[in-house]
């Protein structure tokens, strides 16, 4: 691997720096306030989309947009300083996905209707996969009956957790389910387009997550006897599981990239207040634990970002379902870096780490909705189990020369 960022990466890394240095940073408090209780949809936003389009800064992870998720990644991580930055990018969740998603596998009447509006950012979508009496991490126990009824399906059942669903500009779900329950158990599930205005289908309620409430939100919905024509089902019956896993791994990439962005933002912060603060007779930085946390943080924060972008150079080398194992890892070790290193962030600034006056709290509940979002670490961990012990199998006896036993003959 060449771990050197390439020109082109470089010069949109600079460029993308000073977009946020000069309009989104100096945003955060008018969006703050515009976001208000963190129901509304911030008006500077929309604003900020714009300026972005103008120059160019738009849509920069879609394949076929010239860069590939390695030179993506580095990009990434500089919109994840900010939590809400990618939307000004349209490069935000569940977008992202959905217009990787539709870019791969939509027909041409579904490319016009629903994903070149999402190019455009005039609309948004959510993603509603998650359901609240199944362990949805198991995709295959997805429940809600899609069926077929003439030249139209009908879906009923209930999803929750689906993130981006309260925004106002949320126009349409892709919703994965059930078409046929009696087929092999991956090929049970098929996704399909559902507009936000067919009846039947309602936004129950937007779900505050460690009492945080975000714009769009995650939000429970439920489908009623919902009707849709058949010509809004996403490739094929029975392709639902496939087409999410295709989803999944581009995507985990883009979080885990967003999540490295605020580390290293938290990590300046934790380092400016170190610097500054004095208790019994040193500064903070001078105590030997806290030089400690700042350099685990260091440490850690890197040896993430490297696997981040050893995986992403797999996918693009040899597609999505080739590094199952490195893609279940970072998803794994990000969130669980993000929440330590945001943790001693917040313990070096005391109770002010507590509080609104630094992003360190919300930076650190991101963080912990990230060891269940996209599925929970244990599913990542049982993967990468499995498949150690698959090689273990596979080369059972190969340790033998290394033991010490004594020959009992």
């Amino acid at each position: 691997m060449d771990f050197e960022y390439t020109p082109k990466v470089r010069q949109l890394q600079r460029k993308l720096q000073d977009f946020m240095d000069n309009y989104v940073v100096p945003n955060l408090p008018l969006w703050r306030r515009e976001a208000g209780d963190g129901l509304q949809h911030p008006q500077c936003l929309e604003d900020l989309k714009m300026l972005a389009k103008e120059e160019g800064l738009w849509n920069l992870f879609l394949p076929g947009q010239g860069l590939t998720n390695l030179e993506y990644a580095p990009l990434a991580e500089i919109m994840g300083r900010v939590h809400w930055a990618s939307e000004a990018f349209n490069c935000s969740a569940p977008d992202a996905g959905n217009m990787e998603l539709l870019h791969m596998f939509a027909s041409d009447e579904q490319r016009e209707r629903w994903l070149d509006p999402l190019l455009d950012g005039k609309i948004r979508s959510c993603f509603a996969m998650s359901e609240p009496d199944v362990a949805s991490s198991d995709a295959t126990n997805i429940q809600i009956s899609i069926r077929r009824d003439g030249d139209d399906y009908v879906i009923n059942g209930r999803k929750w957790f689906i993130s981006g669903a309260a925004h106002p500009l949320c126009k349409f779900a892709i919703v994965m389910g059930v078409t046929d329950p009696n087929a092999e158990v991956h090929r049970r599930q098929s996704m399909i387009i559902v507009p936000f205005d067919t009846p039947g289908f309602r936004v129950v309620r937007n779900i505050d997550v460690m009492s945080h409430a975000f714009p769009g939100g995650h939000c429970e919905l439920v489908f009623r006897n919902v009707r849709v024509p058949s010509t809004n089902l996403i490739h094929e019956e029975g392709a639902g599981f496939a087409i999410a896993q295709a989803r999944l791994g581009p995507g985990r990439i883009h979080h885990c990239m967003r999540s490295i962005g605020q580390t290293e933002l938290a990590l300046e912060l934790m380092c400016e207040r170190a610097a500054e603060r004095r208790t019994f007779g040193r500064y903070l930085h001078q105590h030997a634990n806290i030089a400690e946390w700042i350099a685990l943080s260091r440490m850690e924060i890197e040896q993430a970002r490297l696997l981040v972008l050893k995986t992403a150079w797999m996918i693009d080398r040899h597609g999505a379902k080739s590094p199952l194992r490195e893609i279940a890892m970072i998803k794994a070790i990000v969130p669980r870096m993000h929440t330590t290193v945001c943790d001693r962030a917040m313990q070096v600034f005391g109770a002010m780490g507590l509080s609104p006056d630094t992003p360190l709290a919300e930076m650190w509940t991101w963080g912990r909705v990230l060891r269940i979002a996209d599925g929970p670490d244990e599913v990542h961990l049982r993967t990468i189990a499995r498949q150690e012990m698959e090689a273990a199998a596979e080369r059972r006896g190969a340790t033998l020369p290394y033991m010490n036993t004594p020959d009992l003959d």
